[in-house]
């Protein structure tokens, strides 16, 4: 195996013997990083890819071998060859017992260190080809959970798997119950982040007052009722990723002390003023537009730190091929959760699901297909099952093509449209044009619009805030 170039870090505080130990390495073609102790050595390795660590025992600042601890825990694909004084050979064994490659013996063992650092660099470089092997196999199955063979879903994770090797902030953009966790949580498994934390905030449940000692934790003391240290979700997802969920909810101090983390890669707890470094990937999500006039308490640096790759998941509507085997999944996990057999779906429940809106979306879908279940006395789910306001959106489409005809044949009542209805129109539109002319006919009694339409009263409010009418 070819090790030329490969990065080798030398750690010894005498500077000569850093220097000869660095000149034989460096002969084996070997890439040859120094430090005289340990806090410089920590600073190499947070930015160089080190595959052997070559490192005295007695250092000035940190014991060597508490050192290799560290590496093996925070770095467990990097060697470590350990130096130890004449006569210090439990050392050794010592830093071989926690995970060290080997260690030699000053003076004595400098002829062996060209060898022994060849084997411990292929063995790293193995390790890491195995890791990448793992890597690339996880990424491809991470997205499995996501059902959908339509083109926005398709879209969607392709941006998704383009994102996910990197280190990128992402913002998920989409409506409530288009499946933003799920998609963040495959992304997270998709990188290289996967083995660590995955932490997900909702931040409209927790309490504004509450939300930085939440985020960040706090010091004994700091406020009443903190009755001891607490670390904060940010700390618990050290190398891995968080997950800010429904953003917009976030108090405006914390934004600020969000943005700072971002930007320093630190943050203080609540009532300390040492920072504590991070290494974390943000994903965060949102059912809103924070740049709207309505959400001016939103910070526009915070957002487009946030938004450096956004990605918008589609709502459930625009995307009816999946909704039948959206449906048969949510059916097969029902069946599985109470241990019995896997119903049939009835066409007609299936021209039902897709004939409705979906205001929420794979949620309501999910809750849907577990009621129908419930109510179900047979081994199929039939249209009868489903809840009213999924059996009158047929209805409401049904009178919507009937109303283009009735446009076409006569001109007793005006559309509230200017223009004449045309065969291009799409079906929404023409939804739109049928359900105002109702309220035209009814005097705009929303209540006997919503009885002659067969739509409930709450639909109706929904679709008129859509059309911005009142």
């Amino acid at each position: 195996m070819d090790t030329k170039g490969k990065s080798i870090l030398v750690v010894e505080d005498e500077e000569n013997l850093r220097g000869l130990l660095s000149k034989i390495l460096s002969l084996e073609d070997f890439k040859i990083f120094e430090a005289g102790d340990v806090t410089t050595a920590k600073n190499i390795l947070l930015t160089e890819t080190i595959y052997l660590v070559v490192t005295d025992v007695m250092l000035p600042d940190i014991n060597g071998i508490e050192f290799t601890k560290y590496i093996k825990k925070e770095y467990p694909l990097t060697e470590v060859v350990v130096l130890t004084a004449f006569g210090n050979v439990k050392d050794g064994v010592k830093a071989m017992k926690i995970g060290a490659f080997d260690y030699l013996t000053k003076g004595d063992g400098d002829d062996m260190l060209p060898l022994i650092a060849k084997k411990a660099v292929e063995k790293s470089m193995l390790q890491r080809q195995v890791q990448e092997v793992d890597f690339k196999t996880d990424s491809r199955s991470s997205f499995n959970k996501i059902i959908g063979k339509s083109r926005p879903v398709k879209k969607m994770i392709e941006l998704a798997k383009k994102v996910a090797v990197t280190d990128t902030t992402v913002l998920l953009l989409g409506e409530t119950g288009t499946g933003k966790e799920l998609l963040a949580e495959a992304i997270h498994h998709a990188s290289r982040r996967r083995k660590g934390p995955f932490v997900t905030i909702n931040c409209a449940a927790i309490p504004k007052d509450l939300q930085e000692s939440e985020l960040f934790g706090h010091k004994k003391g700091s406020f009443t009722g903190a009755a001891q240290d607490k670390k904060g979700y940010f700390e618990v997802a050290d190398r891995g990723t968080i997950f800010l969920d429904e953003l917009g909810e976030m108090s405006p101090e914390l934004q600020a002390k969000l943005l700072r983390a971002l930007e320093n890669r630190t943050f203080n707890r609540v009532g300390d003023t040492t920072p504590i470094p991070v290494d974390i990937r943000i994903i965060a999500a949102t059912n809103r537009d924070l740049l709207d006039e309505d959400n001016s308490e939103f910070r526009r640096d915070l957002y487009y730190r946030l938004s450096t790759f956004a990605i918008d998941l589609p709502p459930l509507r625009e995307r009816p091929s999946d909704i039948e085997l959206i449906a048969f999944h949510f059916l097969k996990s029902q069946a599985e959760r109470v241990g019995g057999e896997i119903m049939k779906i009835d066409p007609e429940f299936v021209y039902h699901l897709k004939k409705y809106d979906w205001p929420g979306n794979i949620r309501e879908l999910k809750n849907v297909i577990e009621r129908a279940v419930i109510l179900s006395d047979g081994r199929e789910l039939t249209a009868d099952t489903l809840p009213n306001e999924v059996l009158a959106a047929r209805k409401v489409k049904e009178e919507v093509a009937e109303s283009v005809s009735y446009a076409n044949e006569t001109s007793s009542y005006s559309m509230p449209s200017s223009e004449p209805v045309s065969d291009n129109v799409d079906l929404k539109t023409i939804e739109q044009e049928h359900i105002l002319k109702v309220l035209t006919m009814v005097n705009g009694n929303k209540s006997e619009a919503a009885k002659r339409l067969d739509i409930g009263l709450a639909t109706l409010y929904r679709k008129l805030k859509e059309y911005n009418v009142g």
